[in-house]
């Protein structure tokens, strides 16, 4: 099986220094390791796109916490974007009984990486990539293979990822604590909600 993580760092030391990089986040929390990382190498502006919150409430305050990282650390610039949940509910539709790490959770990852390539394109970015490898709760076989599609789609080159790896997720949860980040304990969307209440009340 391919080694997403190293063939990623060897594009990093061989190929990235200087170079810009659009950098999809789910959160602050899973961006933060990724970020401590990555911008020793790029230059990294982050996207947050995350139509699957669709409470607007909760996705304002993960957006919150997105920006209050970076303007404490100076690890990357911020591009903003619109609250689009009903491109969620687009793509969800009719897989509502599926489970996490499913067929919607795929569609899910298409409908944000295919937005966070589309940007870098129109704004000239040299890489894109995101965060959502970093959660041992994704599938990251799913997330290269989309990305990787993108990347012949849109010309814009992928820079492949499983930011779990070496102690990536222990890095995130270390960082959290460290600047008091806002850590969720469900994905986003209503299902995952759902699903960690059930797992709660058992």
């Amino acid at each position: 099986m391919e080694n997403h993580f190293e063939r990623a760092f060897n594009i990093m030391e061989n190929e990235g220094r200087g170079k810009t990089l659009l950098l999809h986040s789910c959160c602050a929390p899973c961006s933060s390791a990724c970020l401590e990382l990555l911008h020793q190498y790029f230059q990294v502006t982050v996207l947050y796109y995350n139509p699957n919150i669709e409470d607007e409430a909760e996705y304002s305050k993960r957006k919150a916490e997105q920006i209050r990282l970076l303007e404490q650390t100076g690890w990357a610039n911020f591009l903003d974007c619109d609250h689009d949940a009903a491109a969620f509910q687009a793509v969800s539709k009719g897989l509502e009984s599926c489970p996490e790490r499913g067929e919607r959770c795929y569609k899910c990852y298409a409908l944000r990486l295919e937005k966070t390539a589309q940007l870098a394109k129109q704004k000239r970015f040299d890489y894109f990539t995101t965060t959502l490898s970093i959660s041992p709760y994704k599938v990251a076989r799913w997330i290269n293979e989309i990305g990787y599609a993108l990347q012949s789609k849109t010309g814009v080159r992928f820079l492949p990822s499983d930011f779990k790896k070496r102690n990536g997720y222990l890095r995130s949860i270390e960082l959290s604590k460290e600047y008091g980040l806002y850590r969720q304990d469900f994905c986003g969307c209503q299902f995952s909600k759902k699903e960690r209440e059930e797992q709660i009340k058992k």
